[in-house]
C-alpha cells in the first residue's frame, strides 16, 4: 500500500472525515465518478425493465460497499427510477462518521466492510463498490471481488481510479479551485497513485475467478461490470 489516507483509519477525526466525504462527492459529480457507476449500471437496469414487461414496476436491492456519504447510491436509485425499477439501497462503510452521514441523507447504512458480508449467495440484486478497492491490499481486494460475485444476483459494478500523472496534477489544481481542504487535496492525489492500470485490474478479476473486463472511463476512472454467472458486459 502506498501512503496513508484519512479514510484508511476507521477512527479518524469525524469533522475531517465529514469534510472529506463532501469533497469526494463533489469530485464524483464534477469529474466522472458518479457517471462511471451509473453508465455501467444502466444496461442491467434496461434489461431488467425489458424482462419485466407490461410496465410492471420491480423492486431491487442495492448494496453499496464503501458507501461514503451515500452520493453514489442516491445516483443509482435515480437511474433505476428512470428505468421503472424501485431500488432499495443499503450502504456499508467501516467509518462510523460515513455511515452517520449517509443515514442523515436518507440511506440505510451500517458499519461494516466487505471482508465478511453476512449474506448468502445471490441474496442482493446489485452490488456497487466505488473507489474502495484502492484502500485495500491487493489480496484483500481480490477476496472482496470474489465475495461480491457470490452474493450478487443481477449485477456487480466496480469503479475505481486509473493511475495517471496528468490526473494527479489535474485533481490537485481542481481541489485548489474548489477550496477543498489540504487533507482532501493530499488524499485525492494519493488515491490516484494507488489507482490501477487496466491490466492490473483485469488481473485482480481473473484471480477472483470473475469473467469481466476492466475499461477506462473519463475522469481517470476504471470500471468493470458483470452479471454473476454470465460474464462481462
Amino acid at each position: 500500500m502506498i501512503g496513508t489516507e484519512l479514510l484508511d483509519d476507521p477512527r479518524a477525526d469525524a469533522v475531517l472525515v465529514g469534510r472529506q466525504l463532501r469533497d469526494i462527492a463533489r469530485l464524483n459529480a464534477l469529474f466522472g465518478g458518479t457517471r462511471a457507476v451509473v453508465r455501467e449500471l444502466e444496461p442491467f437496469l434496461e434489461r431488467g425493465n425489458r424482462e419485466a414487461g407490461n410496465g410492471k414496476r420491480q423492486t431491487w436491492t442495492l448494496l453499496d460497499v464503501g458507501s461514503g456519504s451515500g452520493d453514489i447510491a442516491c445516483a443509482a436509485v435515480a437511474a433505476a427510477h428512470r428505468h421503472g425499477i424501485a431500488l432499495t439501497p443499503v450502504g456499508i462503510d467501516v467509518n462510523r462518521t460515513a455511515a452517520r452521514l449517509a443515514r442523515s441523507g436518507g440511506l440505510a447504512a451500517i458499519v461494516a466492510d466487505g471482508s465478511g458480508l453476512p449474506l448468502g449467495p445471490r441474496s442482493v440484486d446489485v452490488i456497487v463498490a466505488s473507489q474502495v478497492l484502492h484502500h485495500l491490499p491487493r489480496a484483500v481486494a481480490v477476496r472482496w471481488i470474489a465475495t461480491f460475485d457470490r452474493v450478487a444476483r443481477r449485477a456487480v459494478v466496480l469503479a475505481d481510479l486509473r493511475r495517471s500523472r496528468v490526473a494527479m496534477a489535474g485533481v490537485w489544481a481542481a481541489s485548489l479551485c474548489l477550496a477543498m481542504s489540504g487533507v482532501s487535496r493530499h488524499d485525492a492525489v494519493l488515491s490516484l497513485k494507488r489507482g490501477y492500470t487496466r491490466e492490473e485490474f483485469c488481473d485482480m478479476l481473473r484471480d477472483a475467478d470473475v469473467q469481466a473486463v476492466a475499461r477506462y472511463r473519463p475522469g481517470a476512472r476504471i470500471v468493470a461490470a458483470w452479471s454473476p454467472g454470465a460474464g462481462a458486459q
